[in-house]
């Protein structure tokens, strides 16, 4: 009699899901495959099968049970999905791109998410390679600040699991991740499924040897496991022995399995233009489902049994066919939906970031104390922090240097030392990882404080921080990760150079869904951080060089309450004749200048960016009749030239002269202070500006 299959898993449930799996595949190959004859709209024109990676999938699935456990995937999990729940209709639904399902038609039908308030979810994917490794680090490291911070015993034994493919391991996502998860003993299991193939480059050119397990084999703090993930009972065992491990407060883990690719990478690819037949039967003859079957038939299921399930799956998916197929298509009139949040009573609540009735209990007012003591900009920055972690245990901290030494320009100094290193902790060097790592503290209902140390720096996160900002949107309001980038920038006292003194704040204006301040004074800065660290949506909050390591832009301290709302611009200085417009520290120079010119130029301080105060702008213009835009960002496509179209386009029979511009050529910031001097707008030169257009 053969022996009984490894207690504990439900295989009945596993074999269902696998043969899901299976025919799901099936269907979308067999559609590709006769394109020419079937109604376009029949078609999936990404279609990625996980066929030889199901079997593996489907064990883990059944492990993955806790209430607060998450996985962050990629776009060869859907048997994971399945086995997690996933609805057969939205399986096939979302990849034609019909309404509803993953993302109501806006993204790619195998870039997966999984909500579920009461069991485990998916975390939301993404197009790119290995991006899903440091938001499951950061749910990890929420798991434990939820546990030991806010003493909440219902997050006790949960895991993060990331899954990815061989080629993954080498992006800078794994391994940020993995020095997360290793450095901080996270409860995170990563699970490398080795097909020996990224696309059409071979495991040897991603990993040394080709075997990320054997290559971590003595990495500190890491249960590595490797195996044949052909093989049920192999699977389950090593799967068990590593969620276990991770459960029981072990630290993070890794498993590595080794199964076949029995598909091309993608509906479009042919892989025999790089594999020979030879290796594709090979890779044939290692399917795991026959295994599966003889694992489970007759040691659990009769043959009749399994034949009447291979029955149930095919009647299950005909009919989720059908009902996907009937689906409508989206509806193009709310394609502008869920860019940002809609907060208003009644409106859904995406998962993740701090419910809203917490952040409406903060409570806040647009009214300043006009009696605070005096404050410079970085200590403004640091009170509000302070005051926010105080009201708000949801409040955590981090950066590189941001613990004991309190920030490289010393704004969290001594926060760490009163909250705590769970509150306030350092982070490893990698700006991938901390934005990465604020996804999932932030989906977990935190709100993550995140420090990139010079705006330069953020370059390497730029695939978290768009796939932050696209969130809301690309999922249909299923999920959100609101969080603050605290980022210095821009032209220090009496120095610059290209990598430090980077201002270049159009990126963010053009990123989708990012809120982006760039306050001008203390005051601002304190009601524009509290406001963005109660918001449902992520931030850029820009903080200047010069007004850190400078007296400008001291100002009274506002209240521990002052709430600014963005866009929302400030008159410095009313005006008849001329408007000119700045932000951040330029708007110091501009009132310098302006200052020559009093009931003249009426100068506007934008404050933020993203969004901005257009009818400020233009009710200002059609007053004056005159515009001059000021900006530390280089000229060519920085913001102002979106000021000075919309103020053409919005003001122009009110213009009495052309649109002007006062910016840095398009050069990068230099290191010494006469070439610096030579390249910033000074109040001279901005001067000049307003009495040449003034003349106009």
């Amino acid at each position: 009699m053969a022996p009984r299959p490894l207690a504990g898993f439900d295989w009945r449930r596993i074999a269902y899901n696998v043969l899901v799996s299976r025919a799901l595949d099936e269907v979308e190959e067999a559609t590709n495959r006769n394109r020419a004859t079937v109604p376009k709209d029949h078609v999936v024109l990404y279609q990625f099968s996980a066929r030889g990676h199901d079997v593996a999938q489907c064990i883990l699935g059944a492990l993955i049970d806790g209430r607060h456990d998450a996985a962050g995937a990629y776009y060869r999990s859907r048997p994971l999905l399945l086995s997690l729940g996933l609805p057969l209709d939205d399986a096939l639904g979302s990849p034609l791109g019909r309404a509803g399902g993953f993302s109501d038609g806006r993204d790619i039908g195998v870039v997966c998410n999984l909500p579920n308030r009461d069991g485990p979810i998916v975390l939301p994917m993404s197009g790119d390679v290995g991006s899903q490794y440091t938001p499951t680090a950061g749910w990890a490291q929420a798991i434990t600040y939820h546990r030991d911070t806010l003493k909440d015993a219902g997050w006790a034994g949960s895991i993060g699991v990331a899954l990815g493919g061989d080629a993954s391991v080498a992006t800078n996502g794994f391994w940020s991740a993995l020095t997360m998860a290793t450095t901080l003993k996270l409860p995170m299991l990563f699970y490398i499924e080795d097909n020996d193939l990224g696309i059409s480059v071979k495991g040897e050119m991603q990993t040394p040897g080709g075997n990320i397990a054997k290559n971590l084999a003595s990495f500190a703090n890491l249960f590595v496991r490797d195996g044949d993930g052909t093989d049920p009972a192999a699977s389950a065992t090593l799967l068990k022995e590593c969620v276990d491990h991770v459960r029981g407060g072990g630290g993070p883990a890794l498993v590595h399995l080794t199964l076949p690719r029995l598909s091309s990478h993608s509906g479009p690819d042919n892989q025999k233009g790089y594999r020979t037949d030879a290796e594709i039967a090979a890779d044939q003859a290692r399917d795991p489902l026959p295994r599966l079957r003889s694992y489970l038939v007759p040691a659990l299921l009769s043959a009749a049994d399994w034949s009447a399930r291979e029955g149930e799956v095919a009647r299950d998916v005909e009919h989720a066919l059908s009902a996907a197929r009937a689906r409508p298509v989206p509806d193009a009139s709310r394609i502008a939906e869920h860019v940002r949040a809609e907060d208003g009573d009644g409106a859904p609540e995406a998962f993740g970031g701090v419910p809203r009735a917490i952040r409406r209990d903060l409570g806040g007012t647009e009214v300043p104390r006009e009696d605070g003591e005096m404050l410079r900009f970085a200590e403004a920055v640091r009170r509000t922090l302070r005051r926010e972690l105080e009201v708000n245990p949801r409040v955590v901290v981090f950066g590189e240097d941001v613990g004991k030494k309190g920030g490289v320009h010393l704004v969290t100094e001594g926060l760490q030392k009163q909250f705590g290193n769970a509150r306030v902790f350092d982070t490893s060097l990698s700006e991938e990882g901390i934005i990465g790592r604020a996804s999932g503290l932030a989906i977990s209902g935190l709100m993550p404080v995140a420090e990139i140390q010079f705006r330069k720096y953020a370059d390497p996160a730029t695939e978290q921080l768009n796939n932050t900002g696209t969130m809301r949107w690309r999922t249909a309001n299923r999920f959100a990760a609101p969080m603050v980038v605290r980022m210095p920038g821009g032209f220090g006292k009496d120095v610059g150079d290209p990598w430090h003194s980077l201002s270049d704040e159009v990126r963010f204006a053009h990123a989708y869904g990012w809120q982006v301040a760039m306050p001008s004074n203390a005051a601002d800065a304190v009601g524009l951080l509290r406001a963005a660290m109660r918001s449902p949506d992520p931030t850029v909050f820009f903080e200047h060089r010069s007004l850190l390591m400078t007296g400008d832009g001291s100002a009274r301290y506002p209240g521990d309450d002052y709430v600014l709302p963005f866009g929302k611009a400030r008159v410095v200085q009313p005006g008849g004749s001329l408007t000119l417009v700045s932000w951040g520290a330029m708007v110091h120079r501009c009132a310098e200048a302006a200052a020559r010119f009093p009931g003249v130029v009426e100068l506007i301080d934008l404050r933020t960016i993203a969004p901005w105060d257009h009818s400020a702008v233009l009710g200002s213009v059609i007053k004056t009749g005159r515009c001059l835009i000021v900006h530390e960002d280089n000229l060519t496509a920085g913001f102002g030239a979106e000021v000075g179209a919309f103020v053409a386009q919005e003001a122009f029979w009110h213009l009495d002269a052309p649109v002007q511009r006062l910016a840095p050529k398009d050069i990068p910031m230099p290191y010494h202070p006469v070439l610096l001097d030579a390249v910033l707008p000074d109040a001279d030169r901005i001067a000049i500006s307003v009495e040449e257009l003034l003349r106009a």
